[in-house]
């Protein structure tokens, strides 16, 4: 059965069969909580310490899988996102338009896109420097729960917090603003913070509204995304085994990121109050649950 087929990958001078049901759950994980704001750096160290699969996220042999893992969503992000790219893309080579309600929304694009390059610096420069010394830091199960709880009493604080709907839109931030949201998204380095989580939490503290806040988050998602899997995509040749369960588990993971983006934007976009609550609580309880967890086994 297909469910039996393994992927053999070389760890630690040893081996490791990981299954095909392995890395379609995997990849389906990924998928979701890359969108959610409850982590997927964290499911991705708690999935296999629950399942009792060895963790292997940070080991090489498990790169080429991850990295495909990554293109899958970022490339479902870009095509969510696509007319908002574009868009982008014939603001910044156009001429102004003469027709002054087009010649606006020039405007607005030129400069949500270039908040977008300006946000992307701090995740660049953090992750770059790093990204590597956080994943091996943080990346046990306990520790990933905490950050995790961390993550949620955030989520709950920060809707708490909030005294009034935010009205501003992606365009009225300035640089300064879009720089310290792009530190925040940086957190997210380590498991158990969320990347939307912390980005959507400094959108809404400078007065977005939850789905302009949303939005943000994704397209500020989807440049970090993509460029750290190109980073990693000549690592890939001569692991052909790898790559085409990477290939497999992109396709998933792609199609769970389209479907919780399409699900995330519709559901902030009617949930102005105590909206990121229910996924606060979420991580809370599942980060408690499994750290009480971990001392008993």
């Amino acid at each position: 059965m297909w469910y039996n087929l393994r992927v053999r990958m070389i760890l630690l001078g040893g081996s490791y069969s990981m299954h095909v049901s392995q890395t379609l759950i995997f990849a389906l994980i990924q998928g979701i909580t890359e969108l959610f704001p409850i982590s997927s750096v964290g499911h991705g160290v708690l999935l296999p310490y629950l399942l009792h699969w060895p963790n292997v996220q940070a080991n090489p042999a498990f790169l080429p899988y991850l990295v495909l893992l990554h293109v899958g969503t970022a490339v479902a992000l870009l095509i969510y996102f696509f007319r908002d790219w574009l868009t982008f893309l014939v603001a910044l080579f156009a001429k102004d338009s003469k027709s002054s309600v087009v010649a606006k929304r020039q405007r607005i694009a030129r400069k949500e896109f270039i908040l977008l390059v300006v946000g992307t610096i701090p995740a660049v420069i953090i992750g770059g420097l790093g990204a590597k010394k956080f994943a091996s830091l943080f990346a046990t199960p306990r520790i990933a729960m905490i950050f995790l709880i961390v993550n949620g009493i955030i989520l709950i604080l920060g809707d708490r917090l909030l005294k009034r709907k935010g009205n501003r839109n992606m365009d009225d931030l300035n640089f300064k603003e879009i720089l310290i949201i792009g530190v925040l998204e940086s957190l997210a380095l380590i498991p158990g913070f969320s990347r939307s989580a912390m980005t959507m939490i400094g959108g809404l503290m400078y007065g977005l509204r939850y789905e302009a806040a949303a939005r943000l988050s994704f397209l500020l998602a989807t440049p970090v995304i993509l460029g750290a899997a190109v980073k990693e995509l000549p690592k890939l040749h001569n692991n052909h085994t790898m790559l085409a369960m990477g290939l497999l588990g992109g396709v998933v993971a792609g199609i769970a990121a389209y479907a919780s983006t399409w699900f995330l934007m519709r559901y902030f976009k009617t949930h102005e109050i105590k909206a990121l609550r229910p996924f606060g609580y979420y991580c809370v309880g599942l980060g408690g649950l499994v750290l009480i967890y971990s001392f008993f086994v």
